[in-house]
């Protein structure tokens, strides 16, 4: 005879009571979201060093030093001294070359081929990353279903990034330097790609049962607050690869005003008037600035605002974004007061990125606050 049953046991088969287990509901088709998220949260490490490289090859005037784009090949770089003829020979026939950096010789024009093919690998390793590392989660059925086709996104993303970067060289072959819309276009794609894939980090990094529950105590305002936030540090992102398209960040280095004045002389010199927003240098660090302060004032009412969120984390995240708001405002007007020098340039750089990944999660936290609403818990 079965074993009889407590009158406070679920009717069901064993089986079923041990799948409604603890923790084991939330398991059903959700993969192995820790190990996931880990995998993303490498691949953030990854695209944060490329940003950094990559500003790093611009402001060293490195980005043009190869004219062609070898997915496969140019993988391998010169390995002889006919090998470093032909590259160099090859970069002479730009104009950057023919105007700018005519004296140049072979040993200084491998200090920026190394940077740009440094770049271009990296960019390289960050595909093989994300098409390797997710092959083997889903041989080994570790990636969430729900979550399937936004990690499969992640690869055209990349393709994309790296798409651009070449339409970005490609335009600066015949002229003295890169177009500055298409260094807009290829970081403002790198700074999405970047928050693309936090965002997933941050969202495997949490059962969907948890997320659930967490949805249901977000605070609409502070989550539109929060949405709008990131969307105007994204323009400030994009303004600011304009500043560093045109070398904007090398001229007018008075503070607060400009050249002596509340507004840069001729902000509407170059015709057609639409040019003035892409290539007119004052125009274009007037615009950064203006937003930077817009920015700044913003930030600070949000962080305002979240100061009264009942959850510990959800203040603490909005904190930080205030706290770098305040270093990256101090490092700005350090660096249009040095005329822009590679240390501080790439330092604002840097912050910037760390900027944009404490707005990302604060966005976050305000949509799925975690902890218990109690202030101080």
């Amino acid at each position: 005879m079965a074993d009889k049953r407590s009158i406070f046991q679920e009717v069901g088969s064993d089986e079923k009571l041990a799948a409604a287990g603890t923790g084991n509901l939330t398991k059903a088709g959700d993969g192995a979201r820790g190990t996931v998220a880990l995998w993303l949260w490498g691949l953030v490490v990854l695209i944060v060093v490329m940003i950094v490289v990559g500003g790093l090859t611009r402001l060293t005037d490195s980005g043009l030093s190869i004219i062609e784009w070898d997915p496969v090949m140019g993988a391998i770089p010169p390995l002889g001294a006919s090998a470093w003829d032909a590259a160099f020979a090859a970069y002479q026939t730009t104009t950057e070359f023919k105007e700018q950096n005519f004296d140049m010789t072979l040993d200084q024009f491998k200090v920026i081929f190394w940077w740009e093919w440094g770049h271009r690998q990296l960019g390289r390793f960050i595909g093989l990353y994300w098409a390797v590392g997710l092959a083997v989660l889903f041989i080994r059925g570790m990636v969430p279903k729900s979550r399937q086709v936004a990690l499969i996104a992640i690869g055209p993303f990349i393709g994309l990034q790296g798409l651009i970067g070449w339409l970005m060289v490609r335009s600066g072959l015949q002229a003295l330097d890169v177009k500055s819309y298409w260094l807009m276009a290829h970081l403002g794609a790198a700074f999405a790609l970047l928050a693309f894939v936090a965002w997933y980090a941050m969202i495997l990094g949490r059962q969907e049962a948890d997320l659930l529950q967490a949805r249901r105590n977000r605070a609409p305002r502070m989550w539109q607050l929060a949405t709008v936030l990131g969307a105007v540090l994204f323009v400030q992102i994009l303004l600011g690869a304009l500043v560093a398209g045109i070398d904007a960040g090398q001229q007018f280095v008075d503070w607060p005003l400009m050249a002596g004045g509340v507004l840069p002389p001729d902000m509407f010199g170059l015709s057609p008037w639409w040019r003035n927003f892409f290539e007119n240098a004052g125009t274009v660090q007037f615009m950064h600035r203006m937003t930077a302060y817009g920015l700044f004032a913003f930030g600070i009412y949000v962080g305002m605002k979240a100061a009264k969120s009942p959850f510990k984390r959800t203040r603490g995240a909005f904190g930080t974004v205030g706290l770098l708001l305040i270093i990256q405002m101090i490092i700005g007007i350090l660096t249009v007061l040095y005329a822009a020098p590679l240390q501080l340039a790439i330092l604002h750089q840097f912050i910037g990125v760390v900027l944009w990944l404490a707005t990302v999660r604060a966005r976050f936290m305000a949509g799925y606050p975690s902890g218990d609403a109690i202030r101080g818990n």
